[in-house]
């Protein structure tokens, strides 16, 4: 939001994903069906935590829908022991995200276990839970291992640089206490975070003639590499194919896309409004226009168009209406309105889409003067034409 919000008690300072921590905010709770269509949503204080939300999600949707036999999935922001618990006390089924950290456990499986294919680039298998009641699906994306260890890599690199400079710098002089090149490295690690736990670092001899030494852990670099790309799933559907519960949890880059869709292409935000009923009123809006992009997307989509929402409409945007004003003798004015005709991809797409455009929009009318005259017009233009 943009400005102080005094008046809006909703509008709290929180972690912001958008890298703007200078600016209040609402969270917006978004929940949507499996195909991305928006169902419900809910607008929380701006300094809500994502954990904090799903109690209420579980009441606003099923006080909507009813208690029907859903599987709730969730990322990992919205998972804790607390809320699996609410969700087994309610007897719901669930499929969630769960922090990478715990891939620890499964390092044996992740090395030598049971991979299975679900697509070109994705393999997973089932690890079945401690007490029987709740499993894991282990998952292992070879786009997502590339780009992980392409940032590693990266990383590592840019690190052993800036060691090497730091290296020639305690040789030549340059930095000679102790402690000022400790506090260097302390800095050099707080910017490579990713890759700091990969390095043993230290500082060597005696004043005057220190230096400074690396070396990589051969260990950590094995865990490194073999954790790449995976990520891990906690459900309670012990029976379900493990390739069908991964299908679920990626329909989460449906809701991902809503709130991408929503802050780019509609426009949801920056929000002027100062008053908590017109933030309201704000957010219904752009919901509302979710719900027909997502309409525009499924048909473009049965349709075979190609196209995403908005290449369609960039596409037929330069389809317009126009009067034409025309001068009579007796010095009044006809207005003709007409749509211009559509190029050859516009047509295409139209055709797609079972669409026709009409010649002309509404009824052809004058500025002034009867009937009898605007008729006259009309066949004076009709002769021309």
């Amino acid at each position: 939001m943009e400005g102080a919000a005094q008046g809006n008690p909703q509008m709290r300072r929180g972690y912001s994903r958008d890298h703007r921590p200078d600016c209040k905010q609402v969270v917006l709770a978004l929940v949507v069906s499996p195909e991305g269509f928006p169902l419900a949503y809910e607008v929380f204080d701006g300094n809500r935590r994502d954990v904090t939300t799903v109690t209420e999600i579980l009441d606003v949707v099923e006080a909507a829908y009813g208690r029907a036999q859903r599987v709730w999935v969730f990322d990992r922001g919205l998972v804790s022991e607390q809320n699996l618990e609410t969700l087994r006390a309610r007897q719901a089924q669930y499929l969630v995200g769960i922090p990478r950290a715990q891939l620890k456990a499964f390092e044996r499986e992740l090395v030598t276990g049971d991979w299975h294919q679900v697509r070109e680039e994705v393999e997973v298998q089932w690890v079945a839970g401690p007490g029987g009641d709740e499993g894991f699906v282990l998952c292992r994306s070879a786009l997502r291992r590339a780009k992980e260890r392409a940032m590693r890599e990266r990383a590592s690199r840019s690190l052993e640089a800036e060691l090497a400079r730091l290296a020639r710098q305690v040789e030549t002089g340059t930095l000679i206490e102790e402690a000022r090149i400790q506090r260097r490295i302390g800095r050099l690690l707080e910017r490579y975070p990713h890759v700091a736990a990969l390095y043993e670092i230290a500082v060597t001899g005696p004043e005057g003639a220190r230096q400074v030494v690396w070396r990589e852990r051969a260990d950590r670099r094995a865990w490194c590499e073999a954790r790449e790309g995976a990520y891990l799933l906690r459900t309670n559907l012990t029976e379900a194919d493990p390739a069908q519960l991964w299908a679920q949890y990626i329909q989460l880059t449906e809701a991902e896309a809503a709130f991408r869709t929503l802050k780019s292409e509609l426009a949801i935000r920056p929000i002027w409004h100062q008053k908590a009923s017109r933030v309201q009123a704000h957010i219904l809006v752009a919901f509302l226009g979710y719900a027909l992009w997502v309409t525009l997307k499924h048909t473009l989509k049965r349709a075979g168009a190609g196209l995403s929402p908005q290449q369609a409409l960039q596409c037929l945007r330069g389809i317009k209406s126009g009067d034409i004003l025309l001068e009579t003798t007796d010095g009044r004015t006809l207005r003709l309105r007409r749509v211009s005709r559509p190029d050859s991809r516009q047509q295409a797409l139209l055709d797609r889409l079972q669409l026709s455009l009409p010649e002309r929009l509404g009824c052809d009318t004058e500025c002034s003067g009867d009937s009898a005259i605007a008729s006259q017009a009309n066949q004076g233009v009709a002769d021309l034409s």
